[in-house]
């Protein structure tokens, strides 16, 4: 089957949404904390992360055009955190909830029936459950005029990990906390590592690594 540019046109909508949101295959997801300056907790589920940089440690939030409420981006912008939570098979169902349209004085925490952890010093709330959870400041904003859409990038400030999620280097096992990844906006799997493999160089096979 051959689908030019020329046909997503005659495409009905949800069908043409449903082609491209699952063209690019899996995706990392993840639940994004924040409050706005009253303090009212916020809790959305997002699947546009983007790796930025190691050192330092930064990533990217891409956001819907702010063209209705978007309470996690406005909560971002007044409070310049957030905390990312990493969803895992036991409460992902829940975690799928937050997507819909709460009321702004609405928790999603309590709506859903996610725990919210608040840790010492730190003003966002965390989702228990969550085996990964990341700590982020606010560090840029990038507008893209193409589609409106909003680019939030974060600093990692902080994070609180499972030890036993942890390899001697530094590798993070996914997979043993049962964290779970998504194929467009309603479609959820499980993951399987096949095998870490040695850095590449010209002329030399790659070699398994333990894990």
């Amino acid at each position: 089957m051959e689908i030019k540019i020329s046909d997503f046109d005659q495409m009905e909508r949800l069908y043409r949404t449903q082609l491209v949101n699952s063209l690019w295959g899996f995706r990392p997801i993840t639940l994004v904390g924040t409050t706005d300056k009253l303090k009212n907790p916020n809790l959305a589920i997002v699947n546009n992360l983007l790796h930025i940089g190691a050192n330092p440690p930064l990533v990217g939030i891409l956001f819907r055009p702010p063209v209705v409420e978007r309470h996690s981006l406005e909560n971002i912008i007044e409070t310049a955190y957030l905390s990312l939570n990493h969803i895992t098979k036991s409460f992902y169902q829940k975690a799928h909830q937050t997507s819909a349209k709460y009321d702004r004085n609405q928790s999603e925490f309590e709506a859903v029936d996610i725990e919210a952890e608040y840790k010492e010093g730190i003003s966002v709330p965390f989702a228990k459950e969550s085996p990964v959870k990341v700590l982020l400041e606010l560090v840029d904003r990038k507008d893209i005029e193409l589609n409106g859409t909003v680019l939030i990038i974060g600093k990692v400030i902080e994070l609180f990990i499972d030890e036993k999620l942890l390899s001697k280097d530094g590798f993070i096992q996914h997979e043993k906390a049962g964290i779970v990844t998504s194929v467009g906006l309603d479609a959820y799997y499980e993951t399987k590592l096949l095998s870490r493999l040695s850095y590449a160089r010209p002329n030399q096979p790659p070699q398994k690594l333990n894990v």
